[in-house]
């Protein structure tokens, strides 16, 4: 009887107190802003804060349905500056939001340094294991970068954020494995999907223009007439796609797994996210517009411009699984065709439109014939 009530005892004792996740603690520690929410409609102007550590200006995005998964943050070089080199043990992919610069990248070999430039609209990554530092070579200008890693996850798993930026491991990164060709033009690789589609995958560390790049894809799985382009950074779990879909259409609505983090490299728009049964999050979007869907959030992208819209996302991973979660786990469940949405998604549309002088292009066979795929158009930014 004394072994059950000790038993009965611990049970009914209060709960020890949660603390935050490390990666949470650790941003709030740096001193910059943190920005929350749903969305930040503009890169380009959020407060930044300066972090010491790193001599920028700078901020973290911790938005709903990134928490524990993915990082982001915003870099920002003040005209004509260079930063202080820094290590990190983790990939991390690099947008640039605005500006043009250079970055050098080296491992354990300091004599083969690699050193490459930038502009706005530029991706590319960073090794992990390796050194790297940025440049603004404006003089009139800040550049602001936008920062994509699995730091978060990490944490998760170990706790301690000098083991990711001071620790002296080099191993063998693939910067000395590829010699010159590191940052040299991206490939293009014929790819199946999971249902026996033919794609395109690109490979490369280096993608100059993503508002520039045309080589894409016919993508009718998600309607409107859009197409895409896939890719995948070389020896590295991070992937990333981006969609480009004409004026006066919309996406079918969809939803997948957390950390996906969307840049809007070009166009006007607007997007609606919900969890199902409850009201919908209006998320409006231009150049420079951030936003990351929630967990098992329904979400759809309506271009309400004079011009096609592309949004660049970034893929976070499944824990436990090779498969990113920004891929459809069962497309009956996971997907709303067009025969099956709210006439209110429809509706809303319109006036959005209207209120722009412009009126819908979606084709009127969408919303009564399954089978129907409106034309892809392409490259007609």
């Amino acid at each position: 009887m004394a072994e059950a009530t000790g038993i009965k005892e611990q049970t009914e004792a209060a709960a020890p107190p949660k603390s935050k996740p490390a990666y949470s603690q650790w941003i709030e520690s740096t001193g910059v802003p943190v920005h929350r929410g749903y969305y930040v409609e503009d890169l380009r102007t959020i407060e930044l804060g300066h972090w010491d550590e790193r001599d920028c200006s700078a901020a973290f995005l911790e938005l709903a349905g990134q928490e524990g998964v993915s990082e982001a943050r915003v870099t920002e070089i003040a005209p004509g500056k260079t930063l202080p080199p820094m290590r990190f043990a983790l990939d991390e992919v690099v947008y640039v939001v605005e500006g043009r610069g250079l970055t050098t990248t080296w491992g354990a070999d300091e004599t083969a340094k690699k050193t490459f430039e930038w502009t706005t609209h530029s991706m590319f990554m960073l090794p992990r294991n390796s050194f790297h530092q940025h440049s603004n070579t404006q003089g009139n200008a800040p550049v602001r970068l936008l920062h994509y890693n699995y730091l978060p996850m990490a944490m998760h798993i170990l706790p301690d954020a000098n083991f990711f930026f001071d620790n002296p491991y080099a191993g063998s990164t693939s910067l000395e494995a590829t010699g010159d060709e590191f940052y040299s033009q991206a490939k293009v690789y014929p790819s199946t999907d999971r249902f026996g589609k033919k794609r395109e995958m690109w490979y490369g560390n280096f993608f100059p223009d993503m508002l520039a790049w045309d080589r894409l894809h016919n993508y009718e799985d998600r309607g409107a007439g859009g197409s895409r382009v896939g890719v995948q950074f070389p020896n590295s779990p991070v992937s990333a796609h981006m969609s480009v879909f004409p004026a006066g259409t919309y996406k079918k609505g969809h939803r997948h797994g957390p950390g996906v983090v969307i840049i809007i490299p070009g166009g006007e728009g607007y997007s609606l996210m919900n969890l199902e049964g409850r009201e919908k999050v209006y998320v409006p979007w231009h150049e420079a517009s951030v936003f990351v869907p929630p967990d098992r959030w329904f979400h759809q992208h309506f271009n309400v411009g004079k011009t096609p819209a592309r949004y660049l996302a970034f893929h976070a991973i499944r824990p436990g699984a090779t498969q990113n979660t920004e891929r459809l786990e069962d497309v009956a469940r996971d997907q709303i065709e067009y025969t099956a949405e709210d006439p209110a998604v429809r509706q809303r549309f319109q006036d959005e439109l209207g209120k722009r002088g412009l009126k819908s292009l979606m084709h009127d066979q969408v919303y009564t014939d399954p089978n129907y795929q409106m034309p892809v158009e392409q490259g007609e930014d």
